[in-house]
Parts: C-alpha cells; structure tokens; sequence
C-alpha cells in the first residue's frame, strides 16, 4: 500500500473521530455554531472518501485508452472538495439565519467547548500531516485534504470565541453571527482550492521557478547541441510532462544526438522528479536563434 493511500485512509478515520465528537459537542449543547461546525465535518469525511478513491485511480498504470497515466484523477477529487466545502458553507449559513432571528441560551457551553476543542486539536495535527506529506508525494489530493482540514481548523477556533464571548456575555446572538462568519470564511477557502485544482485540469505549467531551472539543466547539459526552443510544461498530479525541441549540427549523427537525448532527459529527472520527457531533434537550419543557448 503506497503512503499516500496510508494517509487517505487515516483521514477516514480521523474524520469518523472528529465527527462524533462535533455532534456530541452539538447535541449537548444546542449551539447553532457548534452545528455548522459538525456539518463541516461531514464533508471532511465526503471529501476524505473522494480523496481515496482518487489516489487509487490516479496510482494505476497507463493503458490503451489513458497512455498518459490516470494522474488527473486527483484533481477531479480536489474540485469535488472544493466544491462541497461552499455546498457545506451554505447550509451553515441557513442554520445561522434561523438562529439569528430565534437566538436561545446554550446548554452546558464549556463542557461543548471542550468537547470541540478536542476536535479541533486533532483535525490540526492530521491537517499539518496531510499538507507537508501531500507536497512531499506530489498529491493535489492529499494537499486539498490538508488544506480543507485547516478551514475546519479555523472554523472551529471561530466558533468556540462565539460561544464563549456569548457565554460570558449573555449575548446568545453571537452564537448564530459567528456561525454565518465562520461559514464566509469557508466559501472563500472553497473557491480557492477549486480554482487551484482547475489549473491542473487546464495543463497549466510550471512554476515558474520550475521553468527557469528546466531551462539551465537543458543549457548546461545539452552540450553539443545548437539551441533548444519551443520549450513546453504541464502538471498533471503528481508528474510533470515536458518537452521541447533540440537543435543539432547537420552532420551529427543519429546516436550522438541520442547521447545528448539521454544526458539532459536524466539531467532533468534529478532536477525535477516525476517527470515525463519529450525531445523532438532537429537539424541545424531549424534553429530560431529565440530559445535555450547551449553552453559549450
């Protein structure tokens, strides 16, 4: 089992977890905020199960109708994330709009908070291990995951100061308004993670960064060849596809030009992990005098 379908189950259970503890926070209190809280979780376990089944696609090897790889899979699972978060977003917002107009006193608020302060911690500890280790696997989805866990990290934080500035106050208002904010600031994450992951549907390219250090493995390392242009970048999960042209001397022959197919294609891939090389040769009259000097 690879590590990231490890961490795609783990998220299952720790979305079980936090979620049974937000409704029994709920339950005993009666807070319209720590609901909106519970009805976020209950997309971290959606969106946990997505995220799953996405990696197990995304990880199979390439085949007759997809000689690409599946890799995109991922980023079908992070839209779909992004998406349910602004779903779970305007659910809240209509709890809050009922409370608002009908606000009542909790019942035993502290032992709610702690109950969801417990929560909270946990899903902050799973959502740091799931950013850092989803960038180190290249997986958009576990990166989404992570980063959607952190909204609920904040909404959490956001909503146990409602309640308790509403218990110390007696101002059961604030109950319902911190619900109604917690649940703008989600629709903003929420469009943020599916903004990100339609990029990578769209074969956006590379950094930028990326791009620049692409361009000096191939100067430094394509010696012997006159230039390289048309150079081209897409992300597609976890791989990077690139490729380019390579301008030769005329009267070089077919394995020498192979040779130095070969010395930047492996320049690369050390550069740049994961990644999917295209090299198109061409004789020297082909050159553009516009793209990648060679360095001797």
């Amino acid at each position: 089992m690879s590590d990231a379908l490890k961490l795609a189950l783990g998220s299952l259970v720790i979305g079980c977890i936090v979620l049974c503890l937000k409704v029994l926070a709920w339950w005993i209190t009666g807070s319209v905020a720590l609901l909106s809280d519970a009805l976020e979780s209950t997309v971290n376990l959606a969106t946990a199960f997505a995220a799953l089944v996405a990696i197990q696609v995304a990880a199979r090897p390439p085949d007759a109708n997809h000689p690409f790889g599946h890799h995109k899979a991922e980023y079908f699972s992070a839209v779909l994330e992004g998406v349910m978060i602004i779903i779970a977003a305007l659910f809240i917002l209509r709890e809050a709009y009922d409370g608002f107009f009908s606000p009542r006193a909790l019942d035993a608020p502290l032992e709610g908070l702690l109950i969801n302060g417990a929560a909270t911690v946990v899903n902050a500890v799973w959502a740091a291990v799931l950013v850092r280790r989803g960038q180190a696997l290249k997986s958009p989805a576990l990166v989404a995951d992570g980063k959607h866990l952190w909204t609920d990290v904040v909404t959490s934080a956001g909503v146990a100061a409602g309640v308790l500035m509403a218990m110390l106050t007696g101002w059961w208002l604030l109950d319902p308004l911190m619900a109604a904010l917690v649940a703008v600031n989600i629709l903003w994450s929420g469009s943020r993670v599916v903004k990100a992951s339609l990029s990578g549907l769209m074969d956006e390219a590379v950094p930028e960064e990326t791009l620049a250090l692409v361009r000096d493995v191939i100067s430094t390392e394509a010696s012997g060849a006159v230039e390289a242009h048309d150079l081209r970048t897409r992300h597609a999960g976890s791989v990077t596809f690139i490729e380019f042209h390579l301008v030769v001397p005329a009267e070089m022959t077919v394995y020498d030009a192979h040779e130095i197919c070969d010395r930047v294609e492996e320049a690369i891939g050390k550069a740049v992990p994961d990644t999917r090389v295209t090299i198109h040769v061409e004789p020297e009259h082909k050159s553009k005098h516009t793209g990648i000097v060679v360095l001797d």
